[in-house]
């Protein structure tokens, strides 16, 4: 099945609410115990790059789970980044910060970070090597990559079983944005040769029928 691109940004009203106000508790959770098992640093006190943060609320789990770190946290949608920032609380101020801007042309506050991770932002992309050069822009020697993302099904009857197994008891919004997600992303060769054609040596895992990790680290 060709890949069938969805818009590059959530900017619609009742989308952005309803992808902000949905419980992704336990997918959440689980990127940041991969990747935390992966980075081997609870202390790591550097600073990280989240690519693609919408409302934030994986970044506020990074923050969480790394108490000493400070996170820049990227997005192209301004209403994703009005609600993340309206929940940013006073102790994460000055380790926290969410910056408007698109891919890969995004003017980020420093030159290089030690941790750069996204998830779910891949798939969004018209063009992937946005993502894959904003990675290699802002790496340097030793940055560690966690990248985790969906992963296209054969075809649409696949696609649609997935949604009725995975987001049956959600709202019909996040059912038909879920849908376009999955027709939006990419095959793990695809990927891989993406990976080449950016000249970035990362490992690729699939982790579900519905999910691919991506981790290594720069040199």
């Amino acid at each position: 099945m060709n890949r069938i691109l969805e818009p590059e940004l959530m900017i619609d009203e009742h989308q952005v609410m309803a992808y902000a106000q949905a419980d992704f508790e336990i997918p959440h959770q689980d990127f940041i115990r991969r990747l935390s098992t992966w980075v081997h640093e609870p202390d790591f006190s550097g600073t990280a790059l989240d690519l693609g943060c919408g409302p934030g609320d994986i970044s506020f789990r990074f923050a969480k789970a790394f108490p000493l770190c400070s996170l820049d946290a990227v997005d192209g949608s301004q209403p994703m980044l009005n609600i993340a920032q309206a929940a940013l609380s006073p102790d994460l101020v000055t380790r926290l910060r969410f910056i408007q801007g698109l891919l890969p042309t995004v003017i980020l506050p420093q030159s290089d970070y030690e941790i750069i991770f996204s998830n779910r932002a891949l798939h969004h992309l018209p063009d992937p090597q946005a993502l894959w050069q904003t990675v290699k822009n802002y790496a340097k020697s030793g940055s560690r990559i966690i990248i985790m993302d969906l992963l296209r099904p054969a075809n649409l009857a696949v696609a649609q079983k997935m949604v009725q197994d995975y987001t049956a008891n959600e709202p019909d919004i996040l059912q038909r944005d879920f849908y376009h997600s999955l027709l939006a992303a990419f095959s793990l060769e695809e990927i891989s040769t993406q990976l080449a054609k950016a000249d970035l040596q990362l490992h690729l895992e699939q982790i579900s029928d519905r999910h691919v990790f991506i981790t290594g680290v720069i040199r």
